[in-house]
């Protein structure tokens, strides 16, 4: 397959996408996560076909538009163990998660705050576990959980919010696991997962931001590449696809050039994403209206 570099609007196939009416909002977020698509989940939704068969959601993340659309029949999967684990014990010991997110706050609610938080991330830093990670993305700085690229090291400060109490958070558990009741959970990379997908089924992609997010977990090694060829294959047995990519940015002065693979996509559209929480927290929390956000929504059909 060849990639050449296309901007936003030069390719002539892709064509404004017309959505359904979008379903009611989901507000509960389980977990804060950089690039998480809770607020506008229930638009991208709406550009899925009117009838499929199961939902794939290969870069799980937060897991909104999984939890937003609540699927009969779903395979949700993320590179990242600990982020997976967390998924995979929402659905088998709910009591578990439960109580790995009350002991953790109890600790930074009696304690030194900055003290407990950089004790819990340095745990987190010895083994990557679920039941740090569970606290420390509701507790970091705006949900941005960033990685150094040479060893893993997860860097993100302390918040300047207050994370949410353990009842509220206990009940934000009750509602996931039953809206995702129906959801398989795995840790796995994105291509077995995606060759898992027949003609009929749905498959949501949010990977990495190639001009965005290179400090994020799996950035560093992700190629847009392979994950254009795996969703050709898709598009080829029948399974409708939609990629969430790097779109406009700066409030509209910069379209993000990407190597989009000619007649792989059928529509676009662009959704309002507000102000980029990824540049408020490396600018240091200021407001910055001009970095206003629009992703480009790529659909296969």
């Amino acid at each position: 397959m060849e990639f050449r570099p296309t901007g936003l609007f030069q390719v002539e196939e892709l064509k404004r996408g017309q959505p359904r009416r979008p379903p009611a909002p989901f507000r509960f977020q389980l977990l804060k996560w950089i690039g998480n698509k809770q607020r506008f989940a229930h638009e991208i939704i709406s550009y899925f076909p009117d009838s499929y068969g199961t939902y794939f959601e290969p870069f799980l993340g937060s897991g909104a538009v999984l939890g937003s659309l609540a699927p009969t029949s779903a395979i949700a999967s993320d590179i990242l163990k600990p982020l997976a684990e967390i998924w995979i014990t929402l659905q088998n010991d709910p009591l578990a998660l439960k109580q790995w997110y009350a002991d953790r706050w109890r600790q930074f609610m009696s304690g030194n705050r900055q003290e407990v938080y950089e004790r819990i991330k340095a745990s987190y830093n010895r083994s990557a576990n679920a039941a740090d990670l569970i606290f420390l993305a509701r507790a970091c700085y705006g949900g941005v959980v960033r990685f150094r690229q040479a060893d893993g090291y997860m860097s993100t400060p302390i918040g300047v919010h207050q994370p949410i109490t353990p009842d509220s958070f206990n009940h934000r558990v009750d509602l996931w696991r039953e809206r995702t009741s129906e959801t398989t959970f795995l840790h796995s990379d994105f291509e077995p997962v995606m060759e898992q997908a027949q003609a009929g089924d749905v498959v949501y992609c949010d990977p990495p931001y190639v001009h965005s997010q290179a400090i994020l977990y799996g950035a560093q090694t992700f190629s847009l590449e392979r994950l254009f060829a795996a969703i050709a294959r898709c598009k080829k047995r029948g399974v409708y696809v939609l990629l969430s990519i790097d779109g406009i940015k700066k409030s509209g002065q910069q379209q993000c050039r990407l190597p989009i693979p000619p007649g792989l996509f059928e529509r676009q559209a662009l959704v309002n994403c507000g102000r980029s929480m990824l540049r408020r927290f490396q600018m240091e929390g200021e407001s910055l209206p001009q970095e206003v956000v629009h992703d480009r929504l790529l659909l296969t059909w």
